[in-house]
């Protein structure tokens, strides 16, 4: 006898409003967005408001938000400390392309926070960021090739987008030998060829690729924890090895700390892991919203500006982004902010476990408190090719399912959470912790009587590019 289906408990969100306003988007709009990955169909969300950790879209839907715009949100939507300020700067005005004494302000900290950056620049997003600390690399060692790990996300740039985030891993090639897939069309080959794709947490690859190439290349460029991938983070002196290895064969080391700077330590990622990389990338959390982005490194490296290597923005270091990564950083300086995120952090997987040892699904957490993600595997994760081996489908029918609970995880199973001081609510948390129960419970309840599992929204995957 056929398996009679269930009946669908599932709350149904309020989306007249959202279906207007993605029809009349499509008409002037390719795919009814401003990014790839904000277009999810008929699902696509419109948003009328945030604060603290929630948001609103424009049917009046609430949702504890757990993307926080793929990360920048480190303090909370609409922050007084920080928009009162930037509300103050901004009436003296916004664009210059002149200095102010704003952006001086930012890049010190930048430098005071991190410890170890000599100089710095800011620019206006996190792809931006990781085009220059490329560029300046390749000045400065007088080679072309950049090595980036397969599932890294680096931005939008062509030479950042090798080896992303295929939903098929066959397609990166044999394990000794990936190949350089390029993400999307429209991508030189010359440009293509100039990147190296390697496997995360694998040195002895990476000293093979050195040993055989190392005379070519100019810099690894690495986001500490693989970001792209839920933060699967290094195994245990994986970037203390990676950082002598470079070292020995006169090879730069960025750290694409687009998505950690800020967040995992008031250091960033370098801090945490005790490393001092060459060139670092930052954005997101620097700015709590804000389109405030940097990079910087030794002195002996960036020296190559300006003489010698071109970088320019009409909009870097614009008085609103310098204002608003002025005050965000003073606060995460100045106030326990971090150490509250990782506490909550902390709680939040720790509810997470109650709610899931006893089902008795094999999982494991990925990442920082600060940022992770839930992979159902027994085995740990360590490269983004173990991602084809947890079980996604069931990850993203709960995070789809939150959504209609009133909590908003991407809805793929490669995006991490992202926690912000606001969430330190304890009914904040405790409505992640039922949305999170309620879907785990209904769509182990749909799997049991042979439903089709919901797919995640969008085409290309949404490796946290806004």
């Amino acid at each position: 006898m056929a398996t009679e289906p269930i009946a669908d408990t599932t709350p149904t969100l309020r989306r007249d409003v959202q279906h207007a306003l993605y029809r009349r988007a499509l008409e002037h709009m390719p795919g009814g967005t401003d990014s790839n990955f904000r277009a999810w169909g008929e699902s696509t969300i419109y948003v009328d408001r945030g604060k603290g950790g929630l948001v609103w879209d424009a049917d009046g839907n609430e949702y504890v938000d757990l993307r926080m715009g793929y990360g920048p949100v480190i303090l909370g939507h609409g922050d007084e400390r920080v928009d009162d300020y930037v509300n103050e700067r901004m009436r003296r005005g916004v664009s210059f392309s002149l200095t102010s004494e704003d952006e001086i302000r930012a890049i010190e900290l930048v430098c005071e926070l991190t410890g170890w950056v000599d100089k710095a620049r800011m620019t206006v997003s996190g792809t931006e960021a990781t085009m220059h600390a490329m560029r300046v690399a390749r000045a400065y060692t007088e080679r072309e090739k950049i090595v980036k790990f397969e599932g890294q996300y680096h931005g939008v740039h062509d030479y950042a987008l090798i080896s992303v985030s295929p939903d098929n891993v066959d397609e990166l090639g044999d394990e000794d030998n990936p190949v350089g897939l390029a993400w999307g069309r429209g991508i030189p080959g010359a440009v293509a060829d100039t990147i190296i794709p390697a496997r995360y947490n694998n040195i002895d690859f990476l000293r093979r690729l050195f040993e055989r190439q190392g005379h070519e290349i100019a810099a690894v460029i690495v986001e500490p924890v693989l970001g792209n991938a839920q933060g699967i983070m290094p195994k245990p002196g994986f970037h203390q090895q990676m950082r002598a290895l470079t070292e020995e064969f006169g090879i730069l080391l960025i750290f694409d700390e687009v998505k950690t700077g800020f967040r995992f330590a008031r250091g960033g990622a370098a801090e945490f892991f005790g490393i001092t990389p060459d060139l670092a990338t930052y954005a997101k959390a620097m700015g709590n919203g804000y389109p405030a982005a940097a990079f910087g490194g030794r002195a002996e490296v960036m020296s190559v500006l300006p003489d010698k290597v071109s970088h320019g923005g009409t909009y870097a270091g614009n008085r609103i982004a310098a204002a608003a990564a002025v005050k965000t950083l003073e606060i995460i300086r100045d106030t326990n902010a971090l150490e509250t995120i990782h506490a909550t952090g902390r709680t939040i997987q720790n509810g997470l476990k109650e709610i899931l040892d006893p089902v008795g699904i094999p999982y494991h957490f990925t990442g920082h408190p600060s940022m992770f993600g839930i992979m159902f595997r027994e085995e740990v994760a360590s490269e983004y090719r173990d991602w084809a081996t947890t079980d996604h489908e069931l990850y993203d029918a709960i995070a789809i399912g939150m959504h209609a609970r009133g909590a908003m995880p991407e809805p793929d199973s490669r995006e991490p959470w992202f926690v912000c001081e606001a969430h330190a609510d304890a009914d904040v948390i405790d409505r992640v912790l039922t949305a999170f129960s309620d879907s785990l419970d209904a769509a182990l309840e749909a799997r049991a009587h042979g439903e089709p599992a919901p797919q995640p929204h969008g085409g290309m995957a949404t490796p946290g590019g806004g």
